[in-house]
């Protein structure tokens, strides 16, 4: 009989845990993931060092986890009042701040620890990362342009990945990093227009609050600016048809999330979030492609 209990304790311990680093959610994984994956298929000419690309894949998974830990120790007190993040484990007091805290320092030295099988540039950048993805939690209380440190912090795979592979930072990496930084912004300000209500009345700032009437317009300036800069990615790396044929890909879900958001209906809205993940696919392919082929 204690036996069992025991094993169920240690089952929900380990599902909280689970909950809380949002395991459960892969679709935040897969869209800090793409970026870097476009640095290192860049970087390597299509063939990324596989030590590189192991570290680096699991950094994105151990960094996001840390990076959701904060996230929702930092918001501990304003989640109970908003409907979407009650339930989550430290708002609905399954697993306590401090626990949050050792378990955000744990993951933090697992990557730190991978970092360390990487050259020193890496290792030095990885701080900058550390900092980024600690602090940003924390930006919706002092600034009304949240999404756009998140962006900041997101993109900072970019320089990494090509410092990882290449033990340097050239100019493309830095126009891919620009990219990266409006493609955040814009994917996370439709998952704060499904929070808008409530971030409206418990004084969270967001883009979403911040653009109002005009955040339709201005995603869509933004999504353009995006894709010009992939373009400018390809031009700058000699790349061919199969790269281009990803972005006019990109191009029609850029469009067809322009449709979703429209009305902005919060199911829809996020629906638009969720369809991001394709956007980042579609120009890895591209870029898969156009290096197996040139």
């Amino acid at each position: 009989m204690l036996q069992t209990t025991l094993s169920d304790l240690i089952k929900d311990r380990t599902h909280q845990y689970w909950i809380l680093a949002r395991f459960n959610r892969p679709i935040g994984i897969l869209i800090l993931l793409w970026p870097a994956l476009w640095a290192l298929w860049v970087a390597s000419a299509g063939h990324p060092d596989p030590l590189v690309l192991t570290v680096i894949c699991s950094g994105v998974v151990l960094m996001r986890a840390a990076g959701c830990v904060i996230n929702d120790y930092a918001d501990r007190n304003f989640d109970p009042h908003v409907e979407r993040t009650k339930q989550r484990p430290i708002a609905a007091g399954k697993v306590t701040p401090t626990e949050a805290l050792w378990f955000f320092v744990i993951l933090c030295l697992w990557a730190f620890g991978l970092v360390l099988l990487l050259n020193t540039y890496t290792i030095a950048l990885s701080f900058v990362g550390a900092f980024l993805a600690a602090s940003y939690p924390f930006m919706k209380r002092y600034t009304q342009l949240p999404q756009a440190y998140l962006g900041i912090a997101f993109g900072w795979a970019v320089p990494m990945s090509f410092s990882a592979q290449t033990d340097s930072i050239p100019p493309v990496a830095w126009v891919m990093y620009l990219a990266v930084l409006l493609w955040a912004l814009v994917y996370d300000t439709m998952y704060a227009m499904v929070d808008k209500d409530d971030d409206l009345k418990i004084g969270v700032k967001s883009t979403a609050i911040l653009f109002g009437a005009y955040d339709r317009h201005i995603m869509a300036v933004l999504q353009l600016i995006i894709i010009i800069l992939l373009i400018i990615v390809g031009q700058m790396q000699h790349l061919s048809w199969p790269y281009f044929t990803g972005i006019l890909v990109a191009i029609g879900l850029s469009i067809y999330q322009q449709k979703l958001i429209f009305h902005r209906e919060k199911a829809l809205c996020f629906k638009a979030f969720l369809n991001s993940n394709w956007f980042g696919l579609a120009v890895f392919i591209g870029l898969c492609v156009d290096y197996l082929l040139y």
